[in-house]
């Protein structure tokens, strides 16, 4: 593959992100879920001035009631079924329906802390690219794994954002950091060894926490992570409408919301048919 060309790729999405946290005043959101793989509800959120989207595996496997799953916690145990080609399918029909402007990371089979062994080669990075991807999101747990998917996706022009996780999370979703001084040690290494947007999970216990406020333990990681490093950054987990403005607050550049939306896109379908069968 043509370094030059790939690299310029690169650069081209990373400036589609920068430009969206800017739009959005220093903060924008990355929709995923329901709004990432299904190239109508896509379309509509961009409509509405949505810029980063993010299909993946498990919302593609609940999307299509793999298996039977209807709740993430059940997607997430069989993602890695979902096909490379599947998710390439999936994205091409969202690049087809949105502006050339809109910047699509995607999470694929392997590209996760997977639990079965799950090919990961320059084939599907490739098939990724080629259906209209500009990111790869991934949630691997080792530093020699992240490693491997940072040279595959640069290969290819893709951009890669990758997570930061807690060693109590139930979920492996990135690399471990107890402290917020180990946020600062692990953002770091991410950032050096290519990692293009940094993320932190943040999907742990609210319980106890005020309406509308995030634990004070997440708001020391995120602020550790957002003066750690010169990449965007990005908080993933237990976001929503009630707690946006106390996220906001910490100084990170992107929301990732899936549930969320996904709750309020479920309510309004059973809103809208409600009149028609009830007289």
């Amino acid at each position: 593959m043509f370094k030059g060309d790939m690299n310029k790729k690169r650069a081209k999405a990373l400036q589609k992100v920068k430009e969206a946290i800017t739009l959005h005043g220093g903060q924008t959101i990355l929709s995923t879920g329901i709004t990432g793989d299904d190239a109508r509800l896509a379309k509509a959120v961009c409509e509405a001035g949505v810029k980063l989207l993010e299909p993946n595996h498990p919302a593609l496997a609940l999307a299509r009631g793999h298996k039977g799953v209807s709740n993430m916690h059940a997607a997430e145990q069989i993602r890695h079924e979902i096909t490379n080609s599947q998710m390439a399918e999936a994205v091409h029909g969202v690049r087809n329906v949105v502006p050339d402007d809109i910047f699509i990371t995607v999470g694929i089979a392997g590209g996760f802390t997977e639990t079965l062994p799950v090919p990961l080669s320059e084939t599907e990075i490739l098939e990724i690219a080629r259906a209209g991807a500009d990111g790869l999101h991934t949630h691997k747990s080792d530093w020699d794994d992240l490693q491997d998917i940072v040279n595959l996706a640069h290969q290819y022009g893709l951009t890669v954002d990758a997570y930061i996780g807690h060693p109590d999370d139930l979920h492996t979703f990135g690399i471990p950091a107890r402290t917020p001084e180990e946020v600062v040690s692990v953002a770091k290494r991410m950032q050096d060894i290519g990692v293009d947007m940094i993320g932190l999970m943040t999907g742990m216990s609210y319980e106890g926490v005020a309406a509308g406020d995030i634990p004070q333990m997440i708001k020391d990681r995120l602020r550790a992570l957002v003066g750690a490093v010169d990449v965007p950054t990005l908080a993933e987990g237990g976001i929503n409408l009630a707690n946006a403005k106390a996220f906001k607050d910490t100084g990170v550049n992107i929301l990732v919301v899936g549930t969320a939306i996904d709750n309020m896109v479920c309510n309004a379908a059973k809103e809208a048919v409600t009149p028609f069968i009830v007289h």
